[in-house]
C-alpha cells in the first residue's frame, strides 16, 4: 500500500534539531516517506496484525474458539491442539491431523500456523498462551486507509546519550488488556533535551541487536496521538554513547488499532511533560469508533 501523505511536502524549518539538520529539505521528506510507505505496507499485509479477528487465552481445560479449527489448551508441555476428523493445521508447510503439541512458547514469542481461510498465531504474552486467527478479509484489513502523522520535520530529530544501568533492570508495564502485565529488560535509559528541557527515557532492547526501543507517551497523547503509548525504535549507540531520535518516526503499537492486541505500556517515568508532535497519529479506525466488535 504506497500513499503519498497528504503532508509530505509541508516540512517545518529546523528549530532545536542536531540530526538531520545537514539533509536538503526534499532529501528528508523523501526518505521519511519511503519509511512510512514501507511501514503501512507491513501493516496492511495480508496476514498482518489489521487481519487478527480474536484473542483467544489458553487454560488448562480444552476448548473451542469461533473460527479456528481443533480444541487448545495450554498445560506443562505446552500449547496442544487435539483436531477432529475433517480437522487440520499447517506445520511446516505439513498437515497436521489428531493430536499436535506445540511444546512451550517462550515470553513474546510465538508461532504461525496455516488455517482454512487465513493462519494462526500461537503465543505467549503476559505468562499466558493465546491464540490470534488472521485472515485477510477481515473489515478491519479491507477498509485501512492509512494512518495519519504529523509532517516529517528536522525539528524532532534530535541528539541524544545512551545511559547504561550497571545491569539490565527487570521492569514491570502495564499492557493494553487489563491486569495483563510485561516484564521487560532496561539496558538503560535515553536522555535528550527539547528547547533546552532535559528528558530522559527508560529503553528497552530492540528487534537488532544493539538497537534501542522506547514506549512513551507526551502532551499530545490523548489529543492528536493514541493515549496508551507510541514507540520509537533507536539505532544502536555509537563508542561514545551518542543517539538520534528521530520522533517523525513515532509508531503507534498495535493496540491502536484492534482491541485484539497485548501491547506494553510505557513505565510511569516515560510520561513525557511536554507535546511531541511528531509521528503517527491516532488511526482512523479509532476516531471512527468502527472497530469490529471483541467475540
Amino acid at each position: 500500500m504506497t500513499r503519498t501523505h497528504p503532508h509530505a511536502a509541508a516540512v517545518a524549518s529546523s528549530a532545536g534539531a542536531s540530526e538531520g539538520g545537514d539533509r536538503q529539505p526534499d532529501t528528508f521528506v523523501r526518505e521519511w516517506q519511503e519509511w512510512h510507505d514501507h511501514h503501512e505496507r507491513a501493516l496492511a499485509d495480508p496476514h498482518g496484525f489489521l487481519a487478527v479477528t480474536g484473542l483467544h487465552w489458553l487454560a488448562a481445560r480444552p476448548r473451542r474458539f469461533p473460527g479456528v479449527p481443533g480444541q487448545w489448551h495450554s498445560g506443562p508441555r505446552g500449547v496442544v491442539v487435539s483436531l477432529a476428523d475433517g480437522e487440520l493445521v499447517v506445520v511446516d508447510d505439513r498437515p497436521v491431523t489428531g493430536r499436535h503439541e506445540f511444546g512451550p512458547i517462550e515470553e513474546r514469542d510465538g508461532i504461525t500456523v496455516g488455517i482454512d481461510g487465513g493462519v494462526l498465531e500461537i503465543a505467549r504474552r503476559g505468562g499466558y498462551d493465546i491464540l490470534r486467527p488472521r485472515r485477510p478479509e477481515h473489515p478491519l484489513r479491507t477498509g485501512y486507509r492509512g494512518t495519519p502523522a504529523y509532517p516529517p520535520t528536522t525539528r524532532w530529530v534530535l541528539s541524544g546519550r545512551f545511559v547504561p544501568f550497571d545491569t539490565a533492570r527487570p521492569t514491570r508495564v502495564g499492557a493494553a488488556v487489563e491486569g495483563l502485565q510485561h516484564v521487560y529488560d532496561a539496558p538503560g535509559a535515553v536522555e535528550f533535551a527539547v528547547d533546552g528541557v532535559p528528558l530522559r527515557l527508560t529503553a528497552f532492547n530492540g528487534r537488532s541487536p544493539g538497537s534501542l526501543s522506547v514506549l512513551f507517551t507526551d502532551g499530545t497523547s490523548g489529543v492528536t496521538t493514541y493515549a496508551a503509548n507510541r514507540a520509537l525504535a533507536i539505532d544502536p549507540p555509537d563508542e561514545q554513547g551518542r543517539v538520534t531520535l528521530d520522533f517523525n518516526r513515532a509508531i503507534n503499537l498495535p493496540c491502536a488499532y484492534t482491541d485484539f492486541a497485548t501491547c506494553p505500556l510505557p513505565p510511569a517515568e516515560n510520561r513525557l511533560p511536554i507535546a511531541i508532535e511528531a509521528g503517527e497519529q491516532i488511526p482512523y479506525e479509532r476516531l471512527a469508533a468502527d472497530l469490529p466488535a471483541q467475540p
